[in-house]
């Protein structure tokens, strides 16, 4: 292995992606939804007009071309480094066709399409979507579930989520401030968590946002970046979207800090995604989560996170809200994999850094022969292996009983069935 062309070319990548910032350059104006909101309230909803500029990312983009170009793809380091520079490449050539056909043609090349049908599943995420939005329907509006309560204000959630990073990240200093320019409730980087200042916060928000930003998104970046021998490690890679969004949606699940509503946010965004594909402008979308239940407020920031950087009269779009649930699916499956097959150390690589599962796999003998180091910080759910494993059996086992035809009344008659079985031995 050559080392000194591996440590010239991930220091190169590092530079030469330091412009592409996707989200921060697909940001819309605060006072965007506000706009809108008003005009609707009066009955005379209007498109947003939303002008972003564009970045010069050109010599970026070249050099990022030349990093990929050097690479020996048959080695795994430099294949990863060369999948890494394409990928930045891909997202500067989407930013700088911002608002055009080019802009979703890249976007699909990064994240993908929520109608795509992944070989190993044989169904599309819009698919899955459907299906989570169906079994959960019958739910919404139960007098049996309480409304979730959001009464914490930004201030005291990020009072509350400091306390907590600082005693999680005992080594390194991550700061939380109040953001009023970003539409999710809270966004997580390396050295900092940013949190949305408008927004209201429920008990369960915190520990949701909390396993899934901090402890998957500021973990795996903190943990690249104190790789000694591949520090793009600890990038943000486009190419690494789906399996971290898949990795913290798995938190939320694994910790039981997630609810129907933010499963069915998730799910109707998939949906949404497609809705904008097939031409549905901004106000299509904005009535579907109103329609779904969403207050007007989530609304128009769920409708405007599809078409960050997109046309907002439909056809122009943002994918990127499509791979919550294909990452989910296919975490989920890789963990049961590496369970099953004596592998759990693929679970703790992908906590190295910012990696695919694929880059697991591949970048396991560089791990082992200590080339590449393994995590500082990992949540507690991923490092107890044998609680994980017990998880993830029964998982797999109770996904081959059907419930097709079995209702409530099922369990009286089994109940009766079992007694007579029972009161007929000698």
């Amino acid at each position: 292995m050559n080392t000194t062309k591996i440590q010239e070319l991930d220091d190169t990548l590092i530079k030469a992606s330091r412009k592409i910032k996707v989200l921060k350059a697909l940001t819309w104006p605060v006072e965007a939804e506000g706009e809108f909101l008003n005009n609707w309230k009066k009955g005379q909803p209007k498109l947003p007009n939303i002008n972003l500029a564009k970045p010069n990312v050109k010599e970026n983009i070249e050099a990022l071309e030349t990093i990929a170009a050097k690479c020996d793809v048959e080695h795994p380091v430099e294949k990863f480094l060369s999948e890494t520079a394409f990928s930045y490449a891909n997202a500067g050539r989407m930013l700088e066709s911002i608002g055009t056909p080019d802009f979703t043609h890249f976007s699909t090349k990064i994240y993908g399409r929520p109608d795509m049908v992944y070989k190993f599943q044989g169904f599309s995420s819009v698919e899955v979507a459907k299906n989570f939005l169906e079994i959960t329907d019958n739910l919404i509006g139960n007098k049996h579930l309480l409304p979730t309560k959001t009464d914490i204000t930004a201030l005291e959630f990020a009072d509350w989520l400091k306390v907590e990073v600082d005693d999680f990240f005992e080594h390194d200093t991550v700061e939380v401030l109040l953001d009023h320019t970003i539409s999710s409730k809270a966004l997580a980087g390396a050295s900092r968590i940013r949190v949305r200042g408008s927004a209201m916060f429920s008990q369960l928000d915190k520990n949701q946002l909390l396993f899934h930003e901090a402890y998957i998104h500021t973990a795996t970046q903190i943990n690249g970046k104190k790789q000694p021998n591949l520090k793009s490690l600890g990038l943000g890679a486009p190419r690494t979207t789906r399996t971290q969004e898949g990795i913290a949606v798995m938190a939320e699940l694994i910790t039981n800090s997630i609810d129907i509503t933010r499963l069915r946010r998730i799910a109707l965004r998939v949906i949404a995604v497609k809705m904008a594909l097939d031409g549905a402008d901004f106000i299509d979308l904005f009535k579907f989560f109103l329609e779904a239940g969403q207050p007007e407020i989530e609304s128009v920031r769920s409708a405007q996170r599809i078409f960050r950087g997109g046309a907002v009269k439909g056809g122009v779009v943002f994918t990127k809200d499509a791979v919550y649930l294909q990452g989910l699916l296919e975490v989920h499956t890789f963990l049961r994999i590496a369970i099953r097959d004596n592998r759990p150390e693929l679970v703790k690589y992908l906590f190295a850094g910012r990696l695919t599962m694929a880059d697991a796999i591949r970048l396991a003998p560089y791990f082992e022969s200590q080339f590449l180091v393994d995590p500082v910080y990992m949540p507690t759910w991923a490092t107890d292996l044998t609680r994980l494993g017990a998880t993830m059996a029964y998982s797999a086992f109770m996904a081959n009983i059907k419930l097709d035809h079995i209702d409530t009344d099922r369990f009286i008659e089994s109940e009766e069935d079992f007694s007579r079985e029972v009161n007929q031995i000698n």
